[in-house]
Formats: C-alpha cells, sequence, structure tokens
C-alpha cells in the first residue's frame, strides 16, 4: 500500500481508488457483497465466491517460517489428542490451512472455537490456539516471559513452515482479488505492482513507522517484512495456491476450485 500512503502518488491514486481498511475476511465479505470491487483477501474466500478473480502480480505469502501465523499448544499433548482449538477469526485461509493441516496429523474432526486473540484466555478454554497478525508476532517476543510467569510448556508450531514441511510449497494466505467480468485494466494491474515495488524499496522508512505503532523491536518487524513475508505472485506461490486448493476440497474444508488470473 505504499504508494497509496505516501507522496508523490498518493494524491494521484486518491483521485481513482476509495480505500477502505479492514480484516481481510471483512474485504472478502465486502466484496461478496457487491459493496467493493477490489480487496485483500484470504485465499480460501475465492472458492467462495467463484466470481472473484486474483489480480495478478502481487501476494502476501512464505516460503519459509512467517512467524505471525501459530498454532500453540500445550507440549504434553501431542496433536493428535488435541481435543479442542481456540481460534483467531481473522483469516479464513489461515483456518483452512489448519484444518488441513490437522486432517493430515490424524485429528480431521476437531473442533474450533471462535475467540479474540489472547493467548492466555484462549488455553483456558481449548488445548490449543491459533493466532493470526501481530498477536502472533507478540506471542513470540513474550514467549520466555510467559514461561515464567505460568511454568507451562508450550509448542509452538509456525503454520507457514507445517505446510512447507508437509508440501514443500509456499504458504499462501491473500490475495488482491477483484469483481466484474472481462480482462482486468491493465493500469489498475500496475498500480498495485508499483506500489509493492516502492514499499519494497522502503523497508526502513517502513520498519520506523510500524516500530511506533506496536510493542516491537526494529529489528523484528524488519526481518519480518524482508525475510517472512514473500510479496511477488510468482509461479512457485500459484503452485501452493494448487495445492491448497486441491487439499482444501479433498478434505472436505473448501468446495473444488480452480482460479482465474485475469480476464
Amino acid at each position: 500500500m505504499w504508494d497509496f500512503e505516501h507522496s508523490p502518488l498518493d494524491g494521484p491514486l486518491a483521485t481513482r481508488y476509495q480505500i477502505d481498511r479492514m480484516l481481510p475476511a471483512e474485504c472478502a465479505n465486502r466484496l461478496a457483497s457487491g459493496t467493493a470491487d477490489i480487496g485483500l483477501v484470504p485465499i480460501a474466500a475465492l472458492a467462495t465466491n467463484p466470481a472473484l478473480r486474483i489480480l495478478p502480480g502481487c501476494v502476501i505469502a512464505s516460503k519459509a517460517r512467517v512467524r505471525s501465523l501459530l498454532l500453540v499448544r500445550r507440549a504434553s499433548q501431542p496433536l493428535n489428542a488435541v481435543q479442542t482449538v481456540a481460534a483467531d477469526m481473522a483469516s479464513r485461509a489461515t483456518l483452512a490451512y489448519a484444518h488441513i493441516l490437522f486432517h493430515k496429523w490424524g485429528n480431521p474432526a476437531v473442533p474450533f472455537l471462535p475467540m479474540a486473540a489472547d493467548l492466555d484466555t484462549m488455553l483456558e478454554r481449548a488445548d490449543a490456539a491459533i493466532l493470526i497478525g501481530d498477536p502472533a508476532l507478540m506471542a513470540l517476543e513474550e514467549r520466555a516471559n510467559r514461561y515464567e510467569r505460568t511454568g507451562e510448556d508450550l509448542a509452538y508450531h509456525d503454520m507457514a513452515g507445517e505446510w512447507r514441511g508437509l508440501t514443500g510449497l509456499p504458504f499462501v494466505s491473500a490475495v488482491w482479488g477483484i469483481t466484474g467480468r472481462g480482462p482486468v485494466d491493465d493500469k489498475i494491474i500496475a498500480d498495485f505492482i508499483e506500489s509493492r515495488d516502492h514499499g519494497m524499496k522502503n523497508i526502513d522508512a517502513l520498519t520506523a513507522e510500524w516500530s511506533r505503532k506496536l510493542p516491537l523491536s526494529e529489528e523484528t518487524i524488519r526481518t519480518y517484512l524482508t525475510t517472512n513475508i514473500h510479496y511477488v505472485l510468482d509461479d512457485d506461490c500459484l503452485e501452493g495456491m494448487r495445492v491448497f486448493f486441491r487439499m482444501a476440497a479433498e478434505c472436505g474444508v473448501l468446495p473444488e476450485y480452480s482460479f482465474c488470473l485475469n480476464g
């Protein structure tokens, strides 16, 4: 979103785009209801809204560990023995990945309980917890402090790392979804790709900006932006998405789906 938020291009872009900010799952709802035209959506939303297409070029993915998508469980309880999972519902894709992984771990029927993203509260009510985004990053930062405070031995599973270990492919979280029929205007595609590229050239500025907003160190934020997140929708990511949708359909997590990039 660099160009949409920083000069010199934020002004010209504001004449062509009205930006509303919300969680990715809410973006998917807006696109489904027809009250938005473009949105950063969890890839699972594509399977439930076949009218959506993928805007080429940009992605939120991870090719190794992501750190912002965690499954946390009590170390004494194996994955195939987990009976309940408290889940932050911020991303449909993350929950779909979690369901697939639990199928592969031999625990396909484990129920997910919607809860706010607070690890202590989640583990009071469930055997494991799914944390998404900033709460996951902060849980990792506080891992040692939590053990000293509670004495509880927890296992922290990086979900992108688990997916990579299972498939050898990237964990793709979100893409820009776009509504409408016919080929997408090349100018729209270029606007988003150029904004991504300019953002990648301004990592130091983004690191400084977000370190003022979040209780995380600059080093943690810089590593996250440069190492944990991958931004280019390349062939490796496209194959990761194909395998995700195939496995999600096989596990009954999502309906069968094949995606369209443009046209």
